[in-house]
C-alpha cells in the first residue's frame, strides 16, 4: 500500500515567506471546497520555513484536496524546477520547545 503523506522540499531560493502565504491560500481554497469545520478535522499538514519543506497529509479527501491545490498552485507560482515532491511514510512529529526554568 502506497503512502498518501506528501513532502514538498523547495529550493533555497523560494521565499518562505511566499510558500506560507501559498499554503493559506491553498487552506483557504480548501474551505471553500469543503466548508471550514471540514478542514480543520481533516487538514493535516506540516511546514518548515528554515527547511523550506512542507508535508501534507492526503490520507482524507480534504487533504487530497489539499494536495492536488497545493501541487497546482506552487508549480505555477515557483515553477516545477523550484521543489520536488515525494511521498513519505509518516508526517513529522512536532519539535517540543523547551519550557523555560
Amino acid at each position: 500500500m502506497s503512502s498518501e503523506i506528501f513532502r514538498y522540499t523547495f529550493d533555497p531560493s523560494v521565499s518562505a515567506e511566499e510558500l506560507e502565504a501559498t499554503l493559506l491560500l491553498t487552506i483557504l481554497a480548501a474551505e471553500s471546497l469543503h466548508g471550514a469545520t471540514q478542514v480543520r478535522l481533516y487538514a493535516a499538514h506540516a511546514f518548515d520555513a528554515d527547511r523550506r519543506v512542507c508535508v501534507i497529509d492526503a490520507r482524507s479527501e480534504v487533504g487530497r484536496d489539499i494536495n492536488r491545490l497545493f501541487a497546482g498552485f506552487v508549480q505555477r507560482e515557483f515553477g516545477e524546477d523550484m521543489f520536488r515532491v515525494e511521498r513519505v511514510e509518516q508526517l513529522p512529529k512536532p519539535q517540543q520547545q523547551e519550557q523555560p526554568s
